[in-house]
C-alpha cells in the first residue's frame, strides 16, 4: 500500500510503498477513505512522543470499510462503514468497562502507538470496544472530522466542563479543534468568544456563530474578555497548547470558571508556567480533555443527526498523500481556517 513514512524525527515525510497491514486477534483492518491531518500529527513529526518508534506512519483521524475482521471480534463484519476514536482503549481494563476507553491504561493510538491512517490501509485494535458505526448519510470527509478534534472538543465542553446554555465560553485558538468547539458551544446554547492571530480563522469563528472574535496581536486578552462578559467567561477552552495561550484561556475566565486544555502543551524549555495563584484564588477547575471514547458518540452523533452540528462545514480542504507529505513539516505554522483532510487515493 502507498503511505507517509517518516524515518526519523523532523525528516521530511515520504509517500512510498510499504507492506499492508493484517487483523489483529481483537481488531479489523479497515481501508481508509478519509484521514484528518492536526496538530498532534505535527508533534509526531517533530519527536514530541516517546511512545513512536521510527519509521512510522503518522494519521490518527479516520473513516473507512472494514476489510479484514480478526477472529475475536465480534461486532463488526467485511463492508462496515466506520470511524474510531483516536484514543483505541484495550476493551478489558475497569476503565474500558465504564465507558471511559480515553483514559485507558493500556490505550492504542493509530499514528503513534502504531503506524496510522496516512495509508491506504490501517489496523486497529480492539474493535468491538472502538470502532463506532457511520450512518451512509455521514459522507466519509466529515466523518474524518470527528475522530480527534470534533470529539474532543464534544467532550471537552459537553462532557468535562458541562456547558450550560446561556453560559460564556472563550475559546483560545480558531483552528481545526477551536472552531469546532465554537460550533458545539453554540449548539450547546453557550456564547462564544473566539481568539485567534489570523483574522481568516476570526471570520470563519464568525460564520459558526462566535459573538466575539478578539485577534491576539498583543492585546490584553484576559482584560477584554472580562470587559465583553461581564467579569469573565464561564468555560474558557486553550485549542493551541503554549504557555501564551493556556495563561490567556485561565485568566479569561471569572471566579468558581472551568477551564479545559485541549492544545498540547510541549515541555520546551522546561514546562509551561500556569497562572496558579489565579487558579487557588479564584478556585478556578482546570481540566483535561483527551478524546472521546466510542460509548460517548451517540449524543455528539444525534446532534450531527438533527443538523444542529455539521462537521462538514469545518472542511477546509482536502489534499492526497504526496501534498500531505509535504504539509506536515510546516503544520505548527499553518494558516488555513479548517480541517484538512487527506483522501488516500487522491
Amino acid at each position: 500500500m502507498r503511505a507517509v513514512v517518516i524515518d526519523a524525527a523532523r525528516t521530511v515525510p515520504e509517500v512510498r510503498e510499504v507492506a499492508e497491514p493484517a487483523a489483529p486477534p481483537g481488531g479489523v483492518v479497515v481501508r481508509v477513505m478519509a484521514t484528518g491531518m492536526c496538530r498532534s500529527d505535527w508533534h509526531a513529526w517533530a519527536g514530541h512522543d516517546d511512545e513512536i518508534v521510527f519509521p512510522h506512519v503518522p494519521g490518527h483521524e479516520l473513516a473507512g470499510v472494514v476489510v479484514e475482521v480478526g477472529p475475536e471480534v465480534g461486532r463488526w463484519r467485511v463492508g462496515d462503514r466506520v470511524t474510531v476514536p483516536f484514543v483505541c482503549g484495550c476493551g478489558r481494563c475497569r476503565w474500558c468497562r465504564a465507558g471511559d476507553a480515553q483514559v485507558c491504561p493500556e490505550q492504542q493510538q493509530p499514528g503513534f502507538t502504531h503506524w496510522g491512517s496516512f495509508a491506504e490501509y490501517v489496523a486497529l485494535h480492539a474493535a468491538d470496544t472502538n470502532l463506532v458505526a457511520l450512518p451512509e448519510a455521514v459522507d466519509w470527509v466529515s466523518a474524518a472530522s470527528l475522530g480527534c478534534r470534533f470529539a474532543t472538543a464534544y467532550r471537552a465542553l459537553a462532557g468535562r466542563a458541562r456547558l450550560a446554555e446561556g453560559e460564556w465560553v472563550t475559546v483560545v485558538g480558531a483552528g481545526g479543534v477551536g472552531l469546532s468547539a465554537v460550533m458545539i458551544a453554540r449548539a450547546l446554547g453557550a456564547r462564544v468568544v473566539a481568539v485567534d492571530r489570523h483574522p481568516q480563522a476570526l471570520a470563519v469563528a464568525a460564520a459558526l456563530g462566535a459573538e466575539h472574535t478578539l485577534r491576539a496581536d498583543g492585546t490584553d486578552i484576559p482584560a477584554v474578555v472580562a470587559e465583553l462578559t461581564g467579569s469573565g467567561s464561564h468555560v474558557a477552552v486553550d485549542a493551541v497548547g503554549s504557555e501564551q495561550t493556556c495563561a490567556d484561556a485561565i485568566l479569561s475566565l471569572r471566579r468558581r470558571g472551568r477551564h479545559v486544555q485541549i492544545g498540547l502543551l510541549p515541555p520546551i524549555g522546561g514546562h509551561p508556567r500556569v497562572p496558579m495563584a489565579r487558579v487557588i484564588g479564584w478556585e478556578l477547575d482546570l481540566l483535561g480533555s483527551h478524546g472521546m471514547a466510542a460509548a460517548d458518540y451517540p449524543g455528539m452523533m444525534a446532534l450531527i443527526d438533527r443538523g444542529l452540528l455539521r462537521p462538514r462545514r469545518l472542511v477546509g480542504r482536502t489534499v492526497g498523500l504526496d501534498e500531505a507529505a509535504a504539509l506536515l513539516p510546516g503544520f505548527d505554522r499553518a494558516t488555513v481556517a479548517g480541517i484538512t483532510v487527506v483522501d488516500p487515493v487522491r
